[in-house]
């Protein structure tokens, strides 16, 4: 499971990265690819950081981070719909994942604090 969260956290960064290229070129565009660039690259990075995890503690410490990134993602997506810089059909794919990234990572946390 480790491994393929971490092909899909990286996937989802490619694809996001791919998804700004469609942004228009505008102050305000340009302002939120920084941003998606910024988290989806972290959602990845900070996954990687969580699965060599020292303790369990650190474990769930990283997956917060990843939790709070993919939701930052998830954000700035959807700002980008709201504010009619792309049209939602071109970007489902990466909505639905991050939703199921968030999903995945929660009810993984969850999980560990109960435990």
């Amino acid at each position: 499971m480790k491994e393929e969260l971490k092909k899909r956290t990286k996937l989802f960064a490619h694809n996001c990265i791919k998804v700004t290229e469609l942004l228009p070129n505008t102050y305000v565009s340009n302002h939120i690819k920084k941003q998606l660039i910024r988290c989806v690259t972290s959602v990845a990075a900070n996954y990687r950081a969580a699965c060599v995890a020292q303790s369990k503690p650190s474990f769930i410490a990283k997956l917060s981070i990843v939790i709070e990134e993919v939701d930052e993602a998830n954000f700035w997506i959807e700002f980008s719909i709201d504010e009619d810089l792309i049209s939602k059909d071109r970007i489902t794919h990466v909505l639905k994942e991050s939703s199921e990234l968030t999903s995945i990572f929660i009810a993984s946390r969850k999980t560990l604090n109960t435990k």
